[in-house]
């Protein structure tokens, strides 16, 4: 499980033996079918992709039941198995059902953008891949063959791959009040890292860089291409995969499409509080806001504020999964994705998250006998996006998956019920694709 969700649920037994009980719940209808919606044309049967008849319905029970605990306002969900959509299908509200909200509720749709979150860092490593595909750079280059100034304190050493990786020891950016404002003065925050001093000067230990690293990997891209990150999004992904919104933020014209981030569940306090603020650098409370910031949704930020919707995760996933190839259309070449999944060094605890966690030049990557992207997920890749976003390709299972969500909680259900999704696509997506039970 994730080193996020599995803090919660001491950290909110620990909070109800303080008295601390002081939720935001969103408003849960009786009948669930009212908020949700359904793509029927885009579903196949499950039985076409060797799953039970019965399969989509009880992992589509499971997430009824993760909004059931009232912390999320809204869910998109896609799943593909062996390439085809078995499940399309969103539940809650873009506004309306949350406390305070004004007018009548406006249901969520399957394909609404909702913001990626630090999920934004797989997608923006394949601008990287992308470079190394055209022979314009190595994952094994220095990051000061490209921005020279990174050089300072021993950081001449540190490789693309290992920058990919969270072993580039600057988890944060040093010395600066981190505001949403701040998104917007880019030279700065590069200046900044590049004078910053590693924690690590060997570049040997993982430290989970929210969103430093990925400033420094969007300069590298720029340098290497001479070119800006939204363009090259939008030709090197965006276009040829048939993708709807990915984007660095969000247009105006699009942000009423797209439901807001809430901090629900309990309130946070120590040491929930500090552990969040070590994991994204700011205060809780502070991160859900700066994420509805007009800041957040016009500026680019590489590791944080890519946005989508499941279906455009999906087939970026899906992508992968073929080897860099989706519907006729190569975007990459199999050795260069074979490369971006790659374990970089052992599995150890990473000096951020304080958990146990693997990486490629990009990706999370799963684990045995269960791991972020649940049980028996040792080959998955993928990633999490701030508590609950979960997006993964697993090629034993063939499947590609989305759970796009806006809660962001430190709240029991945020735990028991995510692994029940999880749970449910393991058992009917069985890795060997030998259907199980009855039809």
């Amino acid at each position: 499980m994730s080193p996020v969700l599995s803090c919660v649920p001491l950290l909110a037994q620990t909070a109800t033996a303080l008295g601390r009980r002081v939720w935001t719940r969103v408003h849960v209808p009786d009948d669930l079918t009212a908020v949700s919606r359904v793509d029927r044309e885009a579903e196949v049967d499950a039985r076409e992709v060797g799953m039970r008849a019965a399969a989509p319905e009880r992992i589509w029970a499971a997430v009824e039941h993760l909004f059931r605990g009232g912390v999320h306002p809204a869910i998109t969900m896609v799943l593909r198995r062996r390439g085809r959509i078995v499940l399309k299908r969103s539940i809650g509200c873009v506004h309306g059902n949350l406390p305070g909200d004004e007018g009548a509720p406006v249901v969520i749709r399957p394909d609404s953008p909702v913001s990626l979150f630090s999920a934004s860092k797989a997608i923006s490593a394949l601008l990287v891949h992308k470079l190394v595909d055209d022979g314009r750079l190595s994952l094994d280059d220095r990051v000061v063959d490209f921005i020279p100034e990174f050089a300072p304190h021993g950081k001449h050493r540190v490789t693309i791959r290992g920058l990919l990786a969270h072993r580039a020891g600057i988890p944060a950016v040093p010395h600066v009040e981190p505001t949403p404002e701040l998104l917007h003065r880019w030279d700065e925050i590069i200046d900044l890292l590049c004078r910053a001093r590693p924690f690590d000067p060997d570049f040997g230990k993982q430290a989970y860089h929210a969103l430093s690293a990925g400033f420094i990997v969007g300069e590298v891209v720029r340098r290497a291409s001479g070119r800006e990150l939204p363009e090259l999004l939008r030709e090197w992904l965006a276009e040829p995969l048939g993708l709807q919104y990915l984007s660095f933020g969000l247009a105006p014209e699009l942000r009423h499409l797209a439901p807001v981030n809430a901090r629900t569940g309990p309130l946070p306090f120590w040491p929930a509080t500090a552990y969040i603020r070590r994991a994204v650098g700011v205060p809780f409370s502070a991160a859900v806001a700066a994420s509805n910031h007009e800041a957040f949704l016009s500026a680019v930020v590489p590791a944080g504020n890519i946005y989508a919707n499941a279906d455009d995760v999906s087939r970026v996933l899906q992508m992968l999964l073929n080897g860099g190839e989706l519907d006729g259309v190569r975007v990459l070449r199999p050795e260069t994705v074979a490369d971006a999944l790659r374990p970089v060094g052992p599995l150890q605890v990473d000096r951020t998250l304080m958990f146990p966690l693997r990486f490629s030049a990009g990706f999370m990557l799963g684990q045995n006998p269960i791991g972020l992207f649940g049980p028996r997920s040792g080959m998955a890749f993928g990633h999490l996006g701030f508590i609950s976003v979960l997006c993964w390709a697993d090629p034993e299972r063939d499947i590609s998956v989305a759970i796009l969500n806006t809660g962001k909680a430190m709240a029991p259900a945020i735990v028991t019920r995510m692994i029940g999704v999880l749970r449910a696509i393991a058992d009917e997506c069985p890795r060997d694709a030998i259907v199980r039970g009855g039809r």
